[in-house]
Parts: C-alpha cells; structure tokens; sequence
C-alpha cells in the first residue's frame, strides 16, 4: 500500500491500538469512534456540524478519489474530531476538484490515518457498541493512548451545540446547486413566506432547500428564544440537525415547548429529538448509532421504503411516547422512530436528513410538505 506519512494510532478505551498512517494534520484528537457506511460523499461528512465530538470511521475502502471541491461544503471547515480510511486515493481527478483530500485534511488541522482494518473498527463498535478513542500522530505509547481515550468525555451529557451554531443571526439565500435540483422543488407564492431556522449546527443544504423554494430564510443561533424567534415573524420554523445528546439542550427544549402551536414547525435529526422532548418524549443513546447515504426508512402512512441519509447516535423512545404524537416513519434495519408528528398542532419531524447531500433525494418531498404548511400561513398573513 502507498504510505503517505509518518505513523498514526487509534487507540480504543478498550486497550485496542490499531497503527497507521498519517494523512493529515500532525497532532492528537478525543473523540467517539463511529462508522459511516457512505460510498460518496466523504466531504459532505466532513464538514458536516452533526459530526463534532467524533472520529468517522469510512467503510469503503478507497476514499480521496475524487479529491475536495468549494461546492460541497456542508458547513465553513471540517467538523469531524479526527478520520480513519482504509486506503487515502494516492491521485484524485474530478472536474470539481480544486484539491486533494491530505492537503484539505492538513490545511484544517484534521487528524487522519489510512492503513488500517476499517472492517475490525466496524466489527469493534457492533460488538461493543460506540467507543471513546483517540487518534495521534505525536504519542506512540499504547498505555498512554489507552488512558487519555478512557479519560475522553465523550458524548453523553455534553452541549456541543454551543460548539457548532453560529454567533448571531443571518439571512440565507443561495439556492440548491444546479446539480442538486431535481425538477420537483415547487415555488412559493408570490409573496414569499418568511422561514426562521434553529441552527443547532445546520448542514448548509437545507437552507438552500428552503431558498430554493422562494422563501425568505433567516438563521438564528440554537440558544435563541421564542421570543427572538417570534419577534421576526415566521411563516413557519425550522428545527435543525446537529451534534450529540439532545437531553443536555434545556434552552432549546423550553424554546421548542413555547412555539408549538404558534407557528408550523419542521425538524431534522437533533430537531426531530428536541420536538419530541417538548412534547413530552424521552431519548436514548443507541448502541452505534445510525451513519450513512444509504439507511431504509418505512413511510408508515404510503407503505414506501425511503432510502436516506442518516447520522445520529440518539433516538427516540417509543416506550410511553406521549399520546400527542403519532409515529410516521421507521428505521427498517432496527425499528426505531425516524419520524413524528403532532397530532394537535403543526409539527413534524424526522431522525434522518431529506436534504441528502450527500446521499438520496428520496425524502425530499418532506420540505414540499413544510413548504404547504408555509405558504398557507403566508397568505393569511397578507392575503396574497
């Protein structure tokens, strides 16, 4: 195998260490260790909020081939803690491509090894569920490595929202990418309705699925109240994806509890947590969570498999869900909850990502649907 650099290790809390090579920023990172079973899409994953607090581990075996492009970034930089592949592409070649994935890894501070047995991280994480690691190319002690991934904080318990939202409120409007639209986005009215978003660490398609649709769109950070969130008078609010438990996000559940029923609301992945914990549900932390382009949803009201993209490692706890929700999707490869909504007022939400990127367009119909509910709410509001 082509080796690219100087040694890396992953260490396990377990004592596992696995020895490598270096193919990005030379350093040491903590983290949980994860698998993303994605065949394209490994700069989408990257830069994607949702992945702070953890070291992604890539399935397939050959990532880098396509090298990185400006188009499609989820977010300003890498988000990940650090990256693990079986084998880094030695030559990338994509009319896209203005780099190589080493030099994006290197010029972020990205710590990342190649050379390992991705398939015993796998089996590793199955096995025993989700493990805190630590990835460095500066210490080569394994008892050293051991006792700093035992001493990582992990995930539960931790506000990494806060780590990931932006500082202060902005307005979006750039659409969907020529190559992402599909022919199906429907236009909004003539007088476009205006969507405020949560950013709890959005991923930047769903925005431009918003835009795209002709609405005014304005991003608030996830810590903002309903107050600030009512005070810009949305036609409808959007809950968003982001990073580890929800449980620990008191703001944003007191928040979400004082906007149900005042205006429709939408959430994804962390949002569809946080919408069911103001209703009144509880979460769980799954064994090794659910990471990839290619994830089976059942749509419980069409019978229809939908094939998504998915990244969380909480779920909602169908055990005494409260009786204001009706379950509208499930994962097919557990039977987990992937989607509410509220029986009494306007909300729904879903555990995994419709505005794939990277992954299918199957879900896509979901912001239709959002895209109704606003629309009607602002036409009673100018009666145009």
């Amino acid at each position: 195998m082509f080796r690219q650099g100087n040694p890396g290790f992953l260490a396990f809390e377990d004592g596992t260490v696995l020895e490598g090579v270096s193919i990005g920023a030379e350093g040491e990172m903590d983290g949980e260790v994860v698998f993303n079973t994605s065949i394209t899409g490994y700069q989408e994953i990257l830069t994607d909020p949702s992945y702070r607090g953890q070291i992604v581990t890539m399935t397939y075996p050959m990532i880098g081939n396509v090298g990185v492009n400006e188009d499609d970034l989820e977010s300003g930089f890498p988000r990940v803690a650090g990256f693990v592949v079986r084998e880094c592409s030695r030559l990338h070649s994509n009319f896209r491509s203005s780099g190589s994935l080493p030099e994006y890894l290197k010029k972020h501070g990205i710590v990342a090894i190649s050379g390992v047995d991705t398939r015993a991280i796998v089996r590793k994480i199955r096995n025993q569920g989700a493990l805190k690691g630590i990835l460095s190319t500066c210490d080569s002690d394994h008892a050293s490595l051991v006792k700093k991934a035992k001493s990582s904080p992990g995930l539960v318990g931790r506000d990494l929202v806060r780590e990931v939202m932006p500082k202060g409120a902005s307005q979006w409007g750039v659409p969907l990418h020529d190559m992402a639209i599909t022919g199906n986005e429907s236009m909004a009215s003539a007088s476009p309705p205006h969507v405020v978003c949560l950013d709890y660490g959005m991923k930047w398609n769903i925005p431009r699925h918003l835009a795209q649709r002709g609405n005014k769109v304005t991003i608030l950070p996830g810590t903002s109240t309903s107050e600030e969130v009512l005070a810009c008078k949305p036609d409808g609010i959007f809950l968003s994806n982001g990073p580890g438990d929800p449980e620990p996000l008191t703001y944003a559940i007191q928040t979400i509890k004082n906007l149900l029923g005042k205006k429709p609301l939408f959430g994804i992945c962390l949002g569809h947590q946080l919408l069911s914990l103001a209703g009144g549900a509880e979460t769980f932390k799954l064994k090794f969570g659910h990471r990839g382009a290619n994830q089976p949803v059942l749509n419980c009201k069409t019978g229809r498999v939908e094939i998504t993209s998915q990244n969380h490692g909480f779920a909602v706890k169908e055990v005494n869900l409260p009786e204001c929700f009706e379950i509208t999707h499930r994962n097919l490869n557990d039977n987990t909850i992937a989607g509410v909504r509220h029986k009494v007022v306007n909300a729904f939400s879903v555990q995994y990502h419709p505005e794939a990127s990277a992954g299918p367009h199957d879900s896509s119909y979901l912001f239709d649907e959002f895209q109704q509910a606003l629309n009607l709410q602002a036409v009673a509001r100018t009666g145009v």
